[in-house]
């Protein structure tokens, strides 16, 4: 019998399958969209034809795609094209960022930013509407917060979105206030979708051209997989999930995404959602919802008082009442549910919903999940394992906050628990990475950094040293863990004959470099789906 001719054939010193924890020489070799063998040179020799394209790597690592296990696609898509305020170091300096940006791009209707943080800021004070409105008196501007969960907005946007000082705070949301009762320009939770509802007015062309642009990045970073998460009414009024299948219909859509709408008690829409995407490149996975907003607000649902409000511990979205029937009628229906819950109080209440509807329906497979858990109390660590729920996490999030400001919120007693990923990861919870972008950015590499070192926000202190994790574990969390998150480790997260051929090369080997240089380690070629979709390569040997 003849065999087969391969489509691609790809080699190297430094093949990390997931299988073992260290990388080792293999080829592989790959037809179709599917890896059909890897072992030696002669094992892989038979599958060499004349049309086979073959890379041969020596040192760079060899892996299985990165699969980002939470994001949210358009919100992404816009961030890129958007002004990105993390490194600012004081209120004027991102006044200054805005403003050339706003000159640079006159043709914006709205000026959009992301991830500012006064926590950074030399006075770390919240900024207010004046400082946008006196370089941009006419033009509405909304700014993100680097947490994604409060919006700095000047008084053209609040005009626009008919805000004043009558205007009531919607349910978990605030519209902040000055010392005389006018909108100071500061919009927290849902009170952002006041504004979001007139700023995020683009066009089906403007979009399209959002996504392939967020396609582009994605395949320069290894990116192959993705979890496109409910995010909020304030930002999901950009989600487009009928986009998403156009892309998939023309062939170009680069990237698995697995979509999780809203938990909200509309079964019969998240049934036709789940029939209507349900390929091996675009699919409903499951549904999530928030219970709480973020800790630096403190809007995160503490079970004690924050240690620098002792009258606010926060408050949950919806009713507990609500949620947990939200969570039974779901997980009745075979669901997966994903629950954003950052305090200890609201990662309790996940974890109660979740075994109440054990308790209800049976115990089966469900493969719920917590997305963040940043501070945990110590009794809910063991829980995990027991419900089988996964630690949906994002490393680099703990040094995104200021971690003087982050402590002060929780308390000294609070904050030995403080993502506490190995400690999770010892007591059997399975680990799912992600980046949370446009929270974080898109890199999976800064994900991987934070999570080997536990380098804070200083980035000289190390946040809790024994919460460090191996690199190999750390690559598993971003690829196997992810798949297996989503019911899908029989097709994704290893490189094994059988499985989707989706696979990033790295320019250097992360197990031969130093921790440091892991975050600027650039991607030489990545294959999504049998296809190569991204390369920098110098050359490519054929046979």
């Amino acid at each position: 019998m003849t065999q087969q001719k391969a489509d691609i054939i790809i080699s190297g010193n430094a093949v990390f399958t997931g299988l073992s924890d260290k990388p080792e020489s293999a080829f592989i070799a790959i037809i179709g969209n599917k890896i059909v063998a890897i072992g030696s040179e002669e094992d892989i020799k038979p599958y060499s034809g004349e049309q086979t394209k073959t890379y041969r790597f020596d040192d760079q690592l060899i892996m299985p795609g990165f699969h980002d296990f939470h994001l949210h696609v358009m919100q992404s898509a816009l961030s890129l094209i958007s002004v990105d305020l993390f490194s600012a170091r004081s209120e004027k300096e991102a006044i200054r960022m805005i403003t050339d940006f706003a000159k640079a791009n006159p043709g914006n209707p709205w000026v959009i930013g992301f991830t500012w943080d006064a926590g950074y800021w030399d006075n770390q004070q919240l900024p207010d509407r004046h400082s946008l409105d006196r370089i941009l008196p006419d033009r509405p501007a909304i700014m993100f917060h680097a947490e994604g969960h409060y919006a700095w907005v000047n008084s053209k946007a609040l005009e626009i979105a008919n805000i004043n000082r009558d205007t009531e705070d919607p349910s978990y949301g605030i519209i902040g206030k000055d010392e005389n009762g006018e909108p100071n320009g500061i919009l927290y939770e849902k009170a952002m979708a006041l504004v979001t509802n007139h700023a995020y007015d683009f066009t089906k062309e403007q979009k399209r051209e959002m996504f392939n642009n967020f396609l582009d990045h994605a395949a320069s970073l290894g990116v192959t997989a993705m979890h496109d998460l409910y995010a909020t009414e304030s930002l999901a009024i950009l989600d487009d999930f009928e986009l998403l299948k156009e892309f998939e219909d023309q062939g170009r859509l680069t990237t698995r995404i697995h979509l999780w709408p809203a938990l909200n008690g509309d079964l019969q829409r998240a049934k036709e959602l789940q029939k209507t995407y349900q390929s091996e490149k675009l699919k409903v996975a499951g549904l999530k919802q928030f219970i709480d907003g973020v800790v630096t607000s403190r809007t995160a649902y503490m079970l004690e008082p924050y240690a620098d409000q002792p009258e606010s511990r926060g408050d949950t979205s919806f009713s507990p009442e609500t949620i947990k029937k939200w969570v039974a009628d779901a997980d009745k229906e075979g669901f997966s549910i994903r629950f954003h819950a950052i305090g200890d109080g609201a990662i309790r209440l996940a974890l109660d919903a979740y075994e109440e509807a054990q308790k209800m329906n049976g115990v089966r497979d469900s493969r719920h999940a917590i997305e963040h858990i940043e501070v945990i109390h110590p009794d809910d660590i063991h829980r995990f394992k027991e419900l089988g729920v996964t630690a949906s996490m994002q490393p680099d999030h703990f040094a995104m906050s200021e971690r003087g400001v982050y402590t002060d919120r929780i308390g000294d007693e609070r904050e030995r628990f403080v993502f506490a990923i190995n400690t999770l990861q010892k007591a059997g919870a399975r680990l799912a990475f992600g980046t949370d972008c446009p929270i974080d950015v898109l890199n999976p590499l800064l994900q991987i950094y934070r999570a080997v070192t536990r380098i804070d926000s200083s980035g000289n202190d190390v946040w809790h040293l024994h919460e460090r994790i191996s690199l190999s574990e750390a690559l598993k969390a971003y690829t196997s863990g992810s798949a297996y998150g989503t019911f899908r480790e029989n097709e994704l997260g290893t490189l094994e004959e059988g499985k989707f051929a989706d696979i990033v090369v790295l320019k250097q080997n992360l197990f031969d470099i130093p921790a440091e240089d892991i975050p600027n380690t650039g991607v030489e070629l990545t294959i999504a789906d049998g296809n190569v979709v991204y390369e920098d390569l110098k050359e490519t040997v054929n046979p």
